[in-house]
């Protein structure tokens, strides 16, 4: 990454015992992304969680970049968590 990026941050929690589905979900969903982001994480946590993490370089705050879509209803306990942050040096 040469200059800024902007880190966008996806969690959601699975319904019971569909952690391993959503992280598949998540999985399949970031690589369908318009565009490629720097860096990409999928992460996952107790309570059947996933979180997706991708790196946009040299993007402004309030810039339109590709985010990862609300899953099933069925799939997910609550909707989904998004945060947005700017990389730091």
């Amino acid at each position: 990454m040469s200059g800024p990026a902007i880190v966008l941050m996806w969690e959601a929690r699975a319904t019971e015992g569909r952690g391993g589905e959503l992280l598949e979900w998540a999985r399949a969903r970031s690589a369908e992304l318009p565009g490629e982001p720097a860096r990409r994480e999928l992460l996952r946590a107790p309570q059947d969680r996933v979180l997706v993490m991708t790196w946009w370089p040299d993007a402004s705050y309030g810039d339109e970049l590709p985010e990862l879509p609300e899953p099933d209803a069925d799939l997910i306990t609550r909707a989904v968590h998004r945060w947005r942050f700017e990389a730091v040096e």
